[in-house]
């Protein structure tokens, strides 16, 4: 697949990155000759310097032969014209990342299609719906949601009192004969290995494991955890960011008491006239006298959304010091993800790796609709629409040809999810979520072309 990507930052590299790796053909578009010159030395791509706006420097690129345009430079407006220009030069799809909210929540209204933008995105966006979804399964560290929750993914840590540990996958499923769920995939505790789980897979204190569940069936694995789903209604965020202004916004609309802390002071005052259900403190936040006097300690959820991953995260671990039940921490390094559960966070978000999850269901083969990544696990969750040719259709799953290293996790038919297993038969329009290691994506792929 032939991609140009416009914009050599954070996002842009990070993208590139992860593309580079899958062995597609990249060319990345800057004007920065520094940002140019590390990508081109680490990376496994054609780079160009130049305008991306520039009708010459596209067509350098050889825009016309381009099956994917993403543009994801700082700016919302350049991101939009390349799209445009890109559309009309020949290419096959684009996307442009973009700051402005407002566009994604009126796209049907303006029709961006017919302007030659395929997809919108905004990482603080996807931040901050993410931080949303978090919210709302508290117990769990993550979690993803395909078609409006009829099925979710999340993703815990055992503890010793749950009822799954020192017991296989087949116990449990008998013991449980009930249960509405299935897991997808697990880590040991200190290991960097994924392990997709069989009947015979035991589950043991400390592992990360990853479920699939239906409708309230998180309700069942709370219980089973060992955890108590503990409502959250008294919610600190630190940072006026986009993110933070976001999440702060969408919060106080669904009723939760939110805090805000920001050190800038315009800012502060900027937010504390739009959000007016929001309590806005112009302070800053590294200080723990502050925290104190800002009852830190009866807060159900402390969010961390600075510019800096490092303040972020040692705020975090003063609000769980103080006995805040959830925290959550934007960071900008992704390998501080090995980290996270190990020093005592619930959970860490990254908006490089929630842009890149968007945009990759673009670059997979067959026909995916969803896609997420399971945070420091080399597995992706992908969502696949059946059509009557796969080779799928109108099989059992016990009878498909399916890779040892994935396995699907549910499906959803007519709006409704099941949690499928070896007698179940799929049909035409279903859409079928599977969790696979990286290694056997393209034969999983090759399934439901």
């Amino acid at each position: 697949m032939k991609i140009i990507i416009a914009g050599a930052g954070e996002v842009g590299f990070h993208l590139a990155k992860l593309l580079s790796f899958e062995s597609q053909n990249i060319t990345l578009i800057d004007t920065n000759r520094e940002a140019l010159a590390h990508a081109d030395t680490h990376l496994d791509i054609r780079v160009v310097r130049g305008d991306s706006t520039s009708i010459a420097v596209l067509k350098d690129s050889r825009v016309d032969e381009t099956d994917l345009v993403i543009a994801v430079t700082s700016s919302e407006t350049t991101n939009i014209t390349v799209c445009v220009l890109a559309k009309q030069l020949g290419a096959k799809r684009t996307i442009a990342r973009i700051s402005n909210t407002e566009f994604i929540d009126r796209k049907d209204e303006v029709r961006f299609t017919k302007f030659g933008i395929d997809e919108l995105i905004s990482p603080e966006s996807l931040a901050s719906d993410e931080i949303e979804l978090l919210l709302s399964q508290s117990a769990f560290n993550e979690s993803y949601e395909f078609e409006d929750g009829a099925l979710t993914m999340v993703g815990l840590n055992l503890s010793r009192t749950s009822a799954f540990v020192g017991k296989s996958v087949k116990e449990v499923a008998k013991i449980y004969p009930d249960l509405k769920y299935v897991p997808i995939a697990m880590q040991r505790f200190g290991t960097q290995y994924t392990i997709i789980p069989r009947g015979d897979t035991q589950f043991k204190e400390g592992d990360q494991v990853y479920f699939t569940t239906v409708k309230k069936g998180d309700d069942q694995i709370f219980k089973l955890s060992g955890k108590s789903k503990q409502e959250i209604k008294n919610v600190m965020i630190l940072g006026g960011s986009k993110i933070g202004y976001k999440t702060a916004k969408d919060l106080c609309k669904n009723r939760f008491n939110v805090k805000l802390i920001e050190t800038n002071k315009e800012k502060a005052f900027e937010i504390a006239d739009d959000i007016p259900g929001c309590l806005v403190i112009n302070g800053d936040g590294r200080n723990v006298d502050l925290l104190l006097e800002e009852s830190i300690e009866d807060m159900d959820a402390f969010i961390s959304v600075t510019g800096n991953s490092e303040t972020n995260i040692m705020s975090c671990l003063v609000a769980k010091s103080k006995g805040v039940k959830k925290t959550i921490a934007l960071v900008e390094n992704m390998d501080y993800f090995q980290l996270s559960h190990s020093i005592g966070i619930d959970t860490l978000i990254n908006k490089k790796l929630l842009a890149a999850n968007n945009i990759f269901r673009y670059v997979r083969k067959g026909e995916v609709v969803a896609m997420t990544k399971l945070n420091n696990m080399n597995a992706e969750l992908l969502e696949f629409v059946v059509s009557s040719h796969s080779k799928v259709c109108n099989k059992k799953i016990k009878d498909l040809d399916f890779p040892i290293s994935a396995i699907i996790g549910g499906v959803v038919r007519n709006g409704e999810g099941i949690i499928a297993l070896g007698d179940f038969e799929i049909k035409n329009g279903d859409r079928v979520v599977v969790c696979c290691l990286l290694q056997s994506i393209a034969k999983v792929e090759k399934l439901f072309l």
